[in-house]
């Protein structure tokens, strides 16, 4: 495989066998590397960030996890499916499947991304790993990439009792129990681009802020805050 630089990356058969996985198409794993800092301090040439196959990645991941969950919980509400499916896409779920299979090392980052220990940072590694999911679908289909997130993601995947509780309704029937009243929840910012937005959410009551999250959709947010308020209240 030849490095966005033109250097050969000798180090691109390790990490396949690390994955489990042998790309047909060497210049997608070269795309799945390629961080958009260090593309932009190499501007020579046809050189593509690996933002694109994170886009993608992100919608395959979801599907093959909300499939995997339907099947593997067949009696189980909504609810419950979106909260485990929420954790297991989760930012911090994700980063740490990228360090199962050491990605971070073979990342292509620019001298400021580097300088910031990018390698180490959660959000740089669930960015490619989404990205390498991307690049497995386009390279071998939704069977190798079904295959690749059991085996990093789902397999290993440990349903912690606290997180498949439903926070919203604990925290409301809390509040209605001793004052009779509901929480409200209000969207306060939506950060990053639009196809990776995250939704900022807090949550009050009597006017009173008690709590605040983030997630990818608006109901992952007020799970969050509502986790976040009964800590806070705890």
């Amino acid at each position: 495989m030849i490095r966005p630089d033109g250097k050969k990356n000798t180090q691109s058969e390790e990490f396949q066998k690390i994955i489990g996985y042998r790309f047909k198409e060497a210049d997608l794993l070269t795309t799945v590397f390629s961080h958009s800092s260090f593309v932009n301090e190499n501007k020579t040439g046809k050189k593509e960030s690996n933002e694109r196959l994170e886009f993608l990645g992100d919608s395959v991941v979801g599907v093959v996890t909300n499939l995997f969950l339907f099947e593997k919980y067949p009696t189980a509400d909504e609810g419950f499916l979106t909260r485990i499916k929420s954790f297991a896409v989760s930012q911090s779920n994700l980063a740490e499947a990228a360090r199962k299979c050491n990605l971070g090392d073979y990342l292509f980052l620019g001298k400021g991304e580097e300088a910031s220990e990018g390698r180490m940072k959660d959000s740089t590694l669930s960015n490619a790993f989404e990205a390498l999911i991307g690049g497995i679908y386009l390279d071998g289909g939704l069977e190798s990439v079904t295959s690749f997130i059991k085996r990093f993601v789902l397999n290993d995947l440990i349903v912690d009792k606290r997180e498949a509780k439903d926070y919203k309704s604990e925290l409301q029937e809390l509040l209605q129990k001793k004052y009779k009243k509901r929480p409200v929840y209000h969207i306060a910012a939506e950060e990053g681009p639009q196809h990776k937005k995250v939704f900022v959410v807090k949550v009050s009551f009597s006017g009173k802020y008690l709590g605040e999250g983030r997630g990818k959709n608006k109901k992952e947010a007020e799970l969050s805050a509502a986790k976040a308020a009964l800590k806070n209240l705890n």
